[in-house]
């Protein structure tokens, strides 16, 4: 029987314990029915830092290509906003029409986040270089807030379970 594939998502693979951390998220993937695919199960070598680069994206690219689904970590990351290589993999998923789930604890507006973020008057509709903030009372921005669905991994995965099956 096949076993349903999902590629794991978000800046998560940046922590100092990426790989035990990527281990313990395919745990609980498979106690849940899936295959875990996590960016670091793949092995790249190299020593030109451009090369590297561009076989890790190749790598990731076909991960995703080959899976079923995408669980993504959205939580902000460097600033109110989420790791921007995981929104371009939820955007790249969606686009080949892969089921897409996101999760953030974080639920604060994105318009919130980006005022306490950049130490911004709670008034201010702009930022600090004229930039309008974006407000629709969302958490993140309007093109991809409607998958953040849930505020776990966990939740997460166990949402997919019931979608996908």
């Amino acid at each position: 029987m096949y076993m349903k594939k999902v590629y794991i998502a978000g800046p998560d693979v940046f922590l100092p314990d990426a790989v035990a951390h990527g281990k313990k998220l395919k745990r609980i993937t498979k106690e849940n029915g899936f295959e875990g695919l996590f960016p670091l199960d793949n092995e790249i070598k190299g020593d030109d830092p451009a090369e590297l680069a561009e076989k890790i994206k190749v790598a990731n690219i076909n991960m995703i290509r080959n899976c079923d689904a995408v669980v993504a970590n959205l939580l902000p990351f460097r600033g109110p906003e989420p790791d921007s290589g995981t929104v371009w993999e939820v955007g790249f998923a969606q686009a080949l029409g892969k089921v897409v789930i996101g999760y953030c604890s974080d639920v604060r507006s994105l318009k919130q986040k980006t005022i306490e973020t950049l130490n911004l008057d709670s008034t201010a509709v702009q930022d600090a270089e004229g930039f309008e903030i974006e407000d629709f009372g969302l958490t993140h921005n309007l093109m991809f807030a409607d998958i953040v669905t849930c505020n776990s991994f966990e939740e997460a995965i166990s949402r997919l379970k019931f979608m996908l099956s």
